[in-house]
């Protein structure tokens, strides 16, 4: 299966702009073949902690674009968007469109406390693994790549983990050690999809990166919006972990 991920500039709190923006990009990537298209974290509105201004309801503007871009292309689209659940709290959620109308939603685990994320956004509290075409994909978002404890135990029943992000350029260095580090101790293909331009004073510059079973690049993102497109396969996974059956070894 192809798997594409968008890396593109955000209009800062103009979800609008955001959308007009990444739907050519979306479209190049279905003509691609891309059967599972992943954008960044709050990919219409930018990393907000204004929530009480930016965030919309489940089932708002940016979850119905997604649903439309994945009906259009027959494909499923995953992206984060700040989102206001039924109980009137704000969440971080990585919504996974499909091509029926179908949503489902991962709450982000781990709120970023350095910037203040958890005192604006309730933490999930459990994980997401769907089943795309065959291919086993458990859900993540940006500041749960730190936290390998929660990648662990889904590695038996995970081909590939998806992570959408806003990650800064200062800290760029982490992303890609991490990105390859969660791709390599569990064996599963990585799609980590960062953000390229500034949020105010803080510059990204990408790095995107679609990373094998062996912690291999298959693409890679430089500082510019792109889309990258790799081939993966549950098949890879399955062999790679029977040639090296590490993961039966974790305690």
């Amino acid at each position: 299966m192809k798997v594409a991920a968008i890396q593109h500039d955000i209009v800062w709190a103009d979800a609008t702009a955001t959308r007009a923006l990444v739907t050519p990009m979306i479209a190049q990537a279905a003509e691609a073949g891309a059967r599972l298209i992943v954008l960044s974290e709050m990919f219409a509105t930018g990393f907000t902690m204004r929530p009480d201004r930016l965030a919309e309801d489940e089932g708002g503007p940016n979850e119905q674009f997604l649903l439309a871009r994945a009906a259009e292309h027959e494909a499923v689209v995953i992206a984060s968007i700040a989102q206001r659940g039924a109980d009137g709290r704000f969440r971080n959620n990585a919504v996974v469109a499909w091509p029926d109308g179908t949503v489902e939603r991962y709450a982000k685990i781990h709120p970023f406390s350095y910037a203040g994320e958890h005192e604006r956004y309730a933490a999930g509290d459990k994980p997401l693994t769907v089943d795309v075409f065959g291919l086993r994909t458990s859900v993540f978002v940006c500041y749960d790549l730190r936290f390998a404890d929660e990648f662990w135990p889904l590695a038996p029943h995970t081909d590939l983990y998806v992570v959408p992000a806003n990650w800064p350029t200062p800290r760029e260095a982490h992303w890609s050690a991490l990105l390859r580090a969660r791709a390599i101790e569990n064996q599963a293909y990585v799609v980590g999809v960062n953000r390229v331009g500034p949020a105010g004073d803080t510059p990204h510059t990408g790095a995107s990166a679609i990373l094998d079973p062996m912690g291999r690049a298959l693409a890679e993102g430089g500082d510019q919006p792109s889309v990258l497109l790799a081939e993966v396969s549950a098949d890879t996974v399955r062999d790679v972990r029977a040639r090296f059956p590490f993961i039966a070894d974790r305690r």
